[in-house]
């Protein structure tokens, strides 16, 4: 295994614990207010802000994951019917496609915190919204070092295939 697969399997292991974590607390969070409302007719103020958040960072999260599986939104159509050189070329575009719009999302994500900043809008506790915000720009640019890797992937797999292999099959 590459360095880069070993970090990218690192940073797989850590989402996934903080997937179960943050699902945990929400459980509970939501939980504890049920009970404080039904009960004790109060509440948790900050309990709902965080529930929120912690729901954007788990789908965030799992979306991350979901590319690093390849089990990212993907229509397939076309490349059933191509000879294996030619669905290597369409893997390439798409990985290349999405490493892209993934790279414009993340500057846009930072634009959007960096206006967030200078806004100075508050969130549960008086914490600067822009501080849970940063999953955005941070599962983006995720999302685009694993495209960008897949990208490399399929290339050097192009780059090892023999095309008289695809002849051969069509004779």
């Amino acid at each position: 295994m590459n360095p880069w697969d070993r970090v990218d399997e690192t940073m797989a292991s850590v989402e996934q614990a903080l997937l179960v974590v943050f699902l945990g607390f929400i459980i509970f969070v939501a939980f504890l207010q049920i009970v404080l409302r039904n009960v004790f007719t109060t509440g948790l103020d900050w309990g709902d802000g965080l529930v929120r958040n912690l729901v954007l960072w788990i789908g965030f999260i799992g979306a991350t994951l979901a590319t690093k599986e390849g089990k990212h939104i993907n229509i397939d159509i076309v490349s059933r019917w191509l000879p294996s050189l030619g669905k290597h070329i369409v893997t390439l575009i798409t990985h290349l496609f999405s490493f892209f719009i993934s790279c414009l999302l993340t500057y846009a994500a930072l634009k959007f915190i960096r206006n967030e900043i200078q806004m100075e809008n508050m969130t549960f506790l008086n914490i600067p919204a822009w501080i849970p915000e940063m999953i955005l720009p941070a599962t983006f640019g995720l999302m685009t070092f694993r495209f960008g890797l897949r990208s490399f992937r399929s290339l050097s797999k192009m780059g090892k295939m023999d095309p008289s292999l695809d002849r051969e099959k069509e004779t």
